[in-house]
């Protein structure tokens, strides 16, 4: 039999607009050169070094209370555009140690079958099919006569 739950109050901890650390924009209300991390990353630009919050972007809900700063999860923080950086490309020794990791979760120990998708060998040691002892589509590996060679990721 579960235990009850208790039911415990949460304390609304409200913070006076006046008296957060860093201003506050309502979405739609947010000046130009502030945008925050997915849009640096649509972007293609990375946040930088130095580029830490300067501004919160507010939540919906706490755009009916504007007296409080808001402390939802949900809030995100904006960075100035003119000190981010271009995104880095990974060089071509990083891309194939890449490719050896996703090809050693990807690859069956016993049919050696690359997949497209992790295989569970932590816990059943091999992949589904050679589990059950059955063939496998050919849409969910790749089809090679060859012995497995890893390709590059990207």
């Amino acid at each position: 039999m579960p235990r009850p739950r208790k039911n415990r109050r949460r304390e609304a901890r409200r913070v006076p607009r006046s008296d957060a650390t860093l201003p506050e924009h309502d979405r739609g209300a947010v000046p130009e050169g502030l945008v925050t991390r997915r849009q640096l990353r649509d972007m293609g630009l990375s946040p930088g070094d130095n580029n830490g919050p300067v501004a919160i972007l507010r939540c919906k809900w706490c755009a009916y209370r504007p007296q409080w700063s808001c402390i939802h999860p949900t809030r995100g923080f904006l960075l100035r555009v003119d000190l981010a950086k271009p995104k880095r490309v990974p060089t071509l020794a990083q891309e194939r140690a890449l490719d050896r990791a996703i090809a050693a979760r990807s690859t069956c120990p016993e049919c050696l079958r690359r997949y497209f998708f992790c295989l569970p060998l932590r816990t059943r040691g091999r992949c589904d099919p050679c589990h059950g002892g059955y063939q496998p589509s050919p849409d969910t590996y790749l089809a090679s006569t060859a012995p497995v060679t890893h390709r590059l990721a990207a």
